[in-house]
């Protein structure tokens, strides 16, 4: 009777063990696709106000495929500043980009980050998105635009600009989801 016991006790806990394994992979979260704003200030200084923010960026298989395969991707930084009016429309009283220009070279085996003229080389593809994921210092507004006590609306968002994709690559991603990648708009109050 003991043998018996043992073994399907062995037998139940070894499912259990299973079970408990199988329901954990369920509710542990999967690291996700795609771009999500961790943080996000405005800082003043004595030449203006900066934008720092901080983005998580995860490309999915077919984005990571295309961009070693030598398809350049551009990443647009957007953001905003918006003073809200009772009495009118909201005033916008900023609203600035930056392009990004994430590429591969396969004769270097470096992947290659360009804002505007100034470009860095990485040796993997995580350092090139670490740094495309830390925006500092980037100045957005000269020291006089924003008025002391008035309170405004301030939005940033990262997103993948498929408008400077290759045209086949244009038209895949508006029938394939795997080129929507976009983080939503990170809102905070500035009061300076």
């Amino acid at each position: 009777m003991t043998v018996f016991f043992t073994r399907s006790c062995k037998k139940y806990s070894l499912l259990l063990l299973l079970a408990a394994l199988a329901f954990m992979m369920l509710v542990l979260p999967a690291r996700a696709e795609g771009i999500l704003v961790r943080d996000a200030a405005l800082v003043a200084a004595e030449e203006g106000y900066y934008l720092e923010a901080d983005f998580e960026i995860t490309l999915n298989t077919t984005l990571e495929d295309a961009l070693n395969k030598g398809v350049p991707l551009y990443f647009l930084l957007e953001f905003e500043i918006i003073r809200p009016r009772w009495y009118w429309l909201d005033d916008k009283v900023v609203n600035t980009q930056q392009q990004y220009r994430l590429a591969y070279n396969a004769l270097t085996r470096q992947y290659r980050l360009g804002i505007g003229a100034f470009f860095q080389n990485f040796n993997d593809l995580n350092e090139a998105l670490g740094f495309l994921s830390r925006v500092r210092r980037r100045q957005v507004l000269e020291l006089g635009t924003l008025s002391r006590g008035a309170i405004y609306a301030a939005a940033v968002r990262m997103r993948l600009d498929v408008s400077q994709l290759p045209k086949p690559f244009q038209l895949n991603a508006l029938a394939s989801r795997d080129w929507n990648l976009s983080s939503d708009w990170h809102r905070w109050s500035v009061k300076p």
